[in-house]
């Protein structure tokens, strides 16, 4: 499972390429999970649990590409938040490559406001910070959602 929650990774976010070692240290402090459709690995997603004192939890999607559009990554963004709202956390954020351009437009189709960027060191390429407003409908996403069919 790690191995392909890697190759996701990687491939979506070539500007940080994690090793083997820097993901089985990642899954010792988040929830990383991969999900399947049709018996094909179409994605995989993090969710950094809440912390303290503000119980705020990151839930991070990523879907391969040929498999966007088709409501995966709807499921999915909804199956971690229901679990980030399970474990406590009151505010919920998430990450993007801003080159990522289409999962920037996820993210704001989804009812995430960006709220920073920054590089990290030696990067090129900025990241986006998101939150979900209190109350924000997280269910929009062009019509293409129903009868996604993901196993986790």
């Amino acid at each position: 499972m790690l191995e392909g929650w890697r190759a996701i990774h990687n491939a979506i976010i070539p500007t940080h390429p994690l090793s083997a070692d820097d993901v089985a240290e990642r899954a010792t402090r988040h929830r990383l999970t991969v999900a399947r459709a049709g018996g094909a690995l179409v994605g995989n997603a993090t969710l950094r649990p809440p912390r303290s004192p503000d119980q705020v939890a990151t839930v991070i999607v990523r879907i391969l590409p040929a498999y966007r559009r088709n409501g995966h990554g709807t499921e999915y963004l909804q199956a971690e938040l229901a679990r980030a709202r399970a474990d406590g956390a009151e505010r919920i954020e998430t990450v993007v490559l801003v080159s990522h351009e289409a999962g920037l437009a996820f993210a704001h189709r989804h009812g995430f406001v960006e709220h920073d960027r920054y590089l990290l060191d030696g990067d090129l390429v900025p990241y986006a910070d998101l939150h979900l407003p209190a109350g924000a409908d997280t269910g929009a996403d062009g019509g293409a959602d129903s009868e996604a069919g993901l196993s986790r």
